[in-house]
């Protein structure tokens, strides 16, 4: 039973708190319901573990931006956003905040249950080059990446805030260094479905994780746009089984 995965719901309806963790318990998940966000980042930073947070837009006190906000200041635990609007600038202002995925209300709690174990499955999905003799750190372009503890660095050491989303689509790119990307496969790798027309979500993760490399959005020289194909990580890339910043 202790192997279970540890969900934290935070919602303000008592009806969406009960049903999802009836239904998530039965589904074989321990489940902690908060009705408050400043709730789950005092239990988080208090040392609660957690695989995964389904976060409502609208609650009391601070909004489920500010809280996405906030925990990606000191964690990169997967995040789902539920948005009661039904309007795209809310999943992109949620996915550039640094969450995971988004789910419109009213919503199946089939489709959550389905986007949780996806997003669960590419979290604990093997390192970047995908072969059995890839080794723990990649160092690229100033960066290097514990992929034991989906930890990046950058060239003083200091460590980089990567969010669930960013460390996927950091390691496709790692995987295919100087193979360009499509939105499409970008999409289905990240994501888990298809890349939908007019859907910007492919794009604001790119920009994100062009933010967290400090590669300028105007000019970028690490992550570059081909125009009409997609996307490539032009870097060399070095593995080792040896950290180069002391432990």
């Amino acid at each position: 039973m202790c192997n279970r995965k540890q969900i934290i719901v935070v919602d303000d309806d008592l009806e969406i708190r009960e049903l999802l963790t009836r239904y998530l318990e039965n589904n074989r998940f321990q489940v902690t319901a908060l009705e408050r966000g400043e709730a789950l980042i005092q239990l988080l930073q208090q040392g609660q573990s957690a695989d995964l947070v389904v976060l409502d837009i609208m609650l009391p006190g601070a909004d489920g931006f500010e809280i996405c906000r906030q925990l990606r200041t000191f964690s990169q635990v997967p995040v789902i956003m539920l948005t009661a609007n039904s309007d795209e600038m809310d999943r992109v202002v949620g996915l550039e905040l640094g969450a995971d995925d988004y789910l419109a209300k009213p919503f199946n709690p089939r489709e959550l249950l389905a986007r949780i174990r996806a997003i669960l499955r590419r979290t604990e999905a093997a390192p970047p080059s995908g072969s059995e003799g890839a080794r723990r750190y990649c160092r690229f372009a100033g960066f290097e990446l514990d992929t034991a503890n989906r930890r990046l660095r950058d060239a003083d050491g200091a460590i980089v805030s990567l969010s669930g989303a960013d460390y996927n689509l950091l390691t496709l790119f790692l995987g295919r260094v100087g193979e360009i990307l499509s939105r499409e496969l970008i999409a289905e790798q990240t994501r888990g479905r298809d890349n939908l027309p007019m859907d910007r979500f492919v794009d604001v993760h790119v920009s994100r994780l062009r933010q967290r490399l400090g590669d300028d959005a105007r000019r970028p020289t690490l992550i570059k746009t081909v125009r009409g194909k997609g996307y490539v990580l032009t870097s060399t890339l070095e593995q080792s089984d040896e950290s180069i910043f002391p432990a």
